[in-house]
């Protein structure tokens, strides 16, 4: 499935927040993907339905911007089109909490977060800290099932180690770099390729899993050879876009 993101380069449009634009655009560009930064509510459904995927976040959200939302995965749903819905620190404000509440009623093929805010969708009183979680990925298994059964999509809870599953299957994916969450926006980022990735397969709990596992194979190379998160960032995005067929061959699945 590496292989089909690079050949077929998906549009990715992105109603992302404005800390991650940057990083998003690149490391989709790196993977192979196309993104496409459109939110506006003028504009946002029309470029749903061109696009192969829609990633939704909303790490800095306000009316227009949250209208834009609704407009783009509703078109998405309405074509089948996979979108993907990054609830970032849902659990910190009333106005988070009912932003993510209403974009669920457009199904989501995907829901990626941390593991806090996997946990505040799941429990009315769970709560994380700002956009930081509080909690680790591999605690939220259970939870992240149920949230998979209830909302009928994938979830995927990022970390140390990523759980990504639909309810009834199940993967653990380890990797990466332990300096990866003092890179802003990264998380943002993995939601973007996950989408990518889901535009590239009929099962969005493969295109997910693919997502998590480019990125963990990329994060480990990548530490290898950087200082620190400043130099950890460039890096990452070389090594994702060197990466060659048959990379994932070593991720570990449980």
């Amino acid at each position: 499935m590496h292989r089909s993101l690079r050949e077929q380069a998906p549009l990715v449009q992105c109603l992302t927040n404005y800390v991650s634009m940057d990083l998003v655009a690149n490391l989709l560009n790196a993977a192979g993907a196309s993104p496409a930064m459109v939110h506006d509510d003028h504009e946002a459904g029309e470029m749903a339905s061109l696009a192969s995927a829609v990633v939704v976040n909303i790490g800095t959200p306000s009316p227009p911007w949250v209208s834009g939302m609704h407009a783009a995965a509703s078109v998405a749903r309405e074509r089948g089109i996979p979108w993907v819905l990054d609830p970032v620190a849902v659990g910190a404000t009333a106005y988070r909490r009912e932003t993510v509440t209403a974009l669920l009623a457009h199904r989501p093929s995907v829901v990626r977060g941390n593991a806090s805010e996997v946990l505040a969708m799941a429990s009315a009183t769970a709560a994380g800290r700002g956009v930081d979680s509080t909690h680790e990925s591999d605690q939220v298994v259970a939870p992240a099932q149920e949230l998979a059964t209830r909302l009928a999509c994938v979830v995927v809870v990022s970390g140390g180690t990523d759980v990504v599953t639909d309810g009834d299957r199940t993967l653990l994916i380890t990797g990466g770099d332990a300096r990866m969450p003092l890179v802003s926006a990264l998380g943002c980022s993995a939601s973007a390729l996950v989408a990518a990735c889901c535009a590239v397969t009929p099962d969005p709990l493969v295109g997910a899993a693919t997502a998590m596992a480019l990125l963990a194979v990329a994060g480990e190379r990548a530490g290898r050879t950087a200082a620190g998160p400043g130099t950890l960032r460039p890096h990452l995005l070389d090594q994702l876009h060197l990466l060659e067929p048959g990379a994932l061959a070593g991720v570990t699945l449980r």
